[in-house]
């Protein structure tokens, strides 16, 4: 059955039992297509929702208490909810303005196993709640004296009983290829930090550049291209690193292309000397404000050129003008302009909707499914068992 796109998602399953495996279409629309097309409408109705949620109202004043308090907040999560977990704390940390040292930090849920947070407050990010890790981290946490909330569909997983807030984002990705499940915990965040600098954000706005940031045609241009390569080398600085981490996983996942992210700096220390013309690189770069990243940014698409590197870029408008189009041959996404949504805002929405039709057009130009990670082959399925 195909989803009406203005139609909201179904839910969690009660009682709660992790997702099966999507049922496997040999053609698109895939389900990961079907869940791109209804994000905008899906931000819009969370951001309603979670206006007058009590349980956002509990949590922004338990990080108002830590930060008081001098305690530390850490978000964390695996795999998607990593990526998102990263992009909540890149929001908070922008509207706050906390002093150097007192940053939100984000941390993989494994690593905050090793020193589990003692006071303060850990927000865990889970979309259906059962990642073992993930959870455990929050028990951890729980268990060593912090406060602990988790970001997932519904109250009823695992991870939900381990919280001490829960916050749900009621509707449930039908892929495993999660978009859904990453730029759902994102608008949670644009929420959580609107309560704590009591703003109200325009949901309409937000819908509107989502609804704008849809039109694959640019995604369409690039995707033959990358179907070309064998390895893809994926770089952003500051926000859209977190960008650059999720666009990697997911052509892993969806676009069964191997692919590494990495700081903007960090792929021009040594990265590129493994590249050649089977290479494909991605530039990130929405934000304009720092001349060194733009120059950098220069730096890395000539040494594509001179590689033969397959080169292409997700940029904003402003960025779009300082970076000339023959340095991306492959071609470039030039994200909508905000308006009245504030821009790393802005920049993190629209890029989540720009690195998920990127993958799922290029799943289209490999002839392979998104939805089901491979799983249907027998050597991958026993590898994720």
């Amino acid at each position: 059955m195909r989803h009406a796109v203005a139609e909201p998602l179904p839910g969690a399953p009660e009682p709660w039992a992790p997702s099966e495996m999507p049922a496997f279409r040999s053609r698109p629309p895939y389900l990961m297509s079907e869940m791109i097309a209804a994000e905008p409408a899906l931000a819009e109705r969370l951001m309603r929702r979670l206006a007058a949620d009590e349980s956002l109202g509990a949590l922004a004043s338990t990080a108002r208490e830590a930060i008081s308090a001098g305690q530390p907040i850490l978000t964390t999560g695996c795999g998607t909810s990593e990526h998102a977990a990263m992009g909540i704390a890149t929001l908070l940390n922008d509207a706050l303005d906390l002093p150097a040292g007192r940053e939100v930090r984000a941390v993989q849920a494994l690593e905050t196993l090793r020193r589990p947070l003692r006071e303060g407050l850990l927000i865990a990010v889970s979309h259906e709640g059962g990642t073992r890790i993930t959870n455990e981290a929050l028990g951890a946490a729980r268990e060593s004296g912090a406060r602990t909330a988790l970001i997932t569909v519904g109250g009823g997983s695992p991870g939900a009983t381990l919280a001490e807030i829960v916050i749900r984002t009621e509707e449930q990705d039908r892929s495993w290829c999660h978009t859904v499940g990453y730029l759902a915990p994102l608008v949670v965040g644009v929420m959580l930090a609107a309560r704590l600098t009591r703003k109200r954000p325009d949901a309409a706005a937000i819908r509107a550049v989502l609804d704008v940031a849809e039109d694959a045609h640019a995604a369409a241009a690039i995707a033959p291209a990358l179907s070309e390569i064998d390895r893809l080398i994926v770089a952003g600085s500051g926000p859209d690193y977190v960008t650059a981490r999720e666009l990697a996983l997911k052509m892993a996942e969806g676009a069964r292309l191997a692919a590494d992210a990495h700081e903007l700096e960090t792929v021009l220390h040594g990265h590129l000397a493994a590249a050649n013309r089977w290479t494909g690189i991605v530039l990130v770069l929405t934000d304009g404000s720092t001349p060194a990243a733009v120059d950098r940014a220069r730096t890395l698409l000539g040494a594509a050129k001179a590689l033969g590197a397959t080169a292409a870029a997700i940029l904003a408008e402003s960025t779009d003008a300082q970076i000339p189009a023959e340095d991306t041959p492959a071609g470039r996404i030039v994200l909508p302009r905000t308006g009245r949504v504030p821009p790393l805002t802005g920049s993190l929405l629209a890029s989540a909707i720009a690195l998920q039709l990127l993958t799922e057009r290029l799943a289209r130009a490999r002839n392979v499914n998104p939805d089901t990670l491979g799983r249907e082959d027998a050597a991958q399925a026993a590898a994720h068992a």
